[in-house]
């Protein structure tokens, strides 16, 4: 068995971070952000030009 298997690591430190704290300190105040909605998709630009007649002949 291998010792560096044996020993557990140690934990990294948390960096401070202001923003965090900011942040913590407004929910508690106002309270928790609502959650975001999905936006939906813009709709699809419409054809510039009327589609001619062999063209719809095509189609069909």
């Amino acid at each position: 068995m291998c010792e560096d298997a044996a020993m557990a690591r140690k934990r990294k430190k948390k960096v401070f971070s202001a923003a965090q704290v900011v942040r913590e300190m407004a929910r508690e105040r106002v309270g928790s952000p609502k959650p975001s909605r999905l936006v939906p998709a813009k709709k699809t630009k419409p054809e510039r030009h009327k589609p001619t007649l062999g063209s719809l002949l095509e189609d069909q």
